[in-house]
């Protein structure tokens, strides 16, 4: 297994004992609150759960522009996209007149403190995700500060490559507000997830854990957000014997997607059908986190490099179009980025390229069109997603050389369920 990124140790920021955590939670009754944004209570988790070592909380706008100008920190941390808190309006926790010092507050990097942060020292991190908002985490405030319009721009551009409104990624960034609320803090819960999901959501230490009691050394991670057909199936296990991997870590994404997207519990369990009919025991490990996707195609596919390095994985496969969203990115555009702008030596773990994979007619298995350079495009069975999704609306079978039969039952009941709630 490899070092995670930044440090020799994981540090995972959950406050993993009991008596702390309840002690933690009983003072956060008596702090300033604030409801974070969706995107924040995830990077929260994440934080909590050891995929963003070796962060300690949230970045500052120096940071935050820094990483998406150039993905690197002011500290020289190699990172690819702002992690931050951002608000609309943080009136909520300025209003006591007490200011602080640096040696009161007990922060590492004070130097930023600006005179926006009089008032709260701490404050209580409420999820928006749960009814009745629990708190979190808790944060101790080391600066307060607006991003301007055009930085906003600036960084919208930089990360997700657009600044076209429509982008899912663009939208949700730019409407979580302005302000931005920096400093470490102390995860007290992992939001809906562990309860929602608690066969497969896992934190990158649990996952550390269960690679060292089964030995793996060398293991592929596989990112997804869809349920897994032929293609991705077989794409995992080329990647697992090219590279005489140990193991495979299938590793679903359980946050809020864009609307059509297929719901992380019905893509759960096609891909554990597909696991215990298709692949011999104890090769594959199924795991799910706690993140909302961000569609920034080559930067996120970075940062899945850096969270799965963090997993102990030592490979991430990134095949065509990893990460994006509608036609913003060329096909090949978050490969690329390795070779042209993370720097030797930034990351430890490394990326098994993949081109497209599809049903070959010719050869009856599924294959990389790469590798098959006779093939001619009707020699292939392919289907988009967006066909996908309208045969299954339509109630039409899938091809079994698109999708395993189990895999696509889940789905076609998924899909005619969803047209009976539609028509009542």
């Amino acid at each position: 297994m490899i070092k995670p990124h930044g440090s020799d140790k994981l540090n995972p920021l959950y406050v993993r004992d009991k008596a702390e955590r309840e002690r933690l939670l009983k003072e956060a009754e008596s702090l300033p609150s604030i409801v974070v944004s969706s995107a924040a209570a995830a990077n929260v988790v994440m934080l909590g759960s050891g995929y963003f070592n070796p962060l300690i909380g949230f970045m500052n706008r120096a940071d935050a522009l820094a990483v998406a100008g150039k993905m690197i920190t002011t500290n020289g941390l190699f990172w690819p996209v702002p992690i931050v808190n951002v608000v609309k309006d943080a009136s909520a926790i300025k209003v006591a007149a007490t200011k602080w010092t640096p040696e009161q507050s007990g922060m590492i990097s004070m130097d930023i403190i600006t005179a926006a942060t009089a008032g709260a020292r701490r404050i209580a991190l409420r999820d928006p995700n749960v009814e009745g908002n629990p708190v979190i985490a808790i944060q101790t405030i080391s600066a307060i500060e607006e991003f301007t319009p055009d930085e906003m721009e600036l960084m919208t551009e930089k990360i997700f490559r657009t600044k076209d409104p429509q982008h899912p990624g663009v939208a949700a960034f730019n409407s979580a507000g302005r302000t931005v609320i920096s400093g470490p803090i102390k995860v007290l819960s992992f939001s809906y997830f562990e309860s929602e999901f608690p066969e497969t959501f896992r934190t990158a230490y649990q996952i550390r854990e269960e690679m060292e009691r089964m030995g793996w050394k060398k293991v592929v991670a596989f990112q997804t957000r869809n349920p897994m057909h032929r293609a991705h199936e077989e794409l995992c296990r080329m990647a697992q014997e090219q590279l005489k991997a140990d193991g495979i870590l299938i590793h679903m994404l359980l946050g809020k997607l864009k609307a059509g997207d297929i719901p992380a519990d019905v893509r759960d369990a096609a891909i554990r059908v597909m696991v215990e009919k298709y692949f011999p025991p104890k090769t594959v490990l199924i795991s799910g986190y706690g993140f909302d996707m961000l569609y920034a195609g080559p930067r996120e596919a970075v940062l899945h490099a850096i969270f799965r390095q963090n997993t102990g994985c030592t490979h991430l496969i990134v095949g065509r179009d990893h990460a994006g969203v509608g036609s913003y990115y060329g096909p090949f555009d978050a490969q690329t980025i390795f070779h042209q702008e993370v720097p030797k030596g930034a990351l430890a773990i490394e990326i098994f390229e993949a081109d497209h994979t599809a049903w070959s007619k010719k050869q009856n298995r599924v294959v990389m069109m790469r590798d098959v350079p006779d093939h001619k495009p009707e020699d292939f069975v392919m289907l988009s997603g967006t066909k996908v999704r309208a045969m299954l609306a339509a109630g039409e079978t899938l091809p079994v050389e698109f999708s395993r039969p189990e895999v696509a039952k889940i789905l076609m009941d998924f899909y005619r369920s969803e047209r009976g709630k539609n028509a009542r």
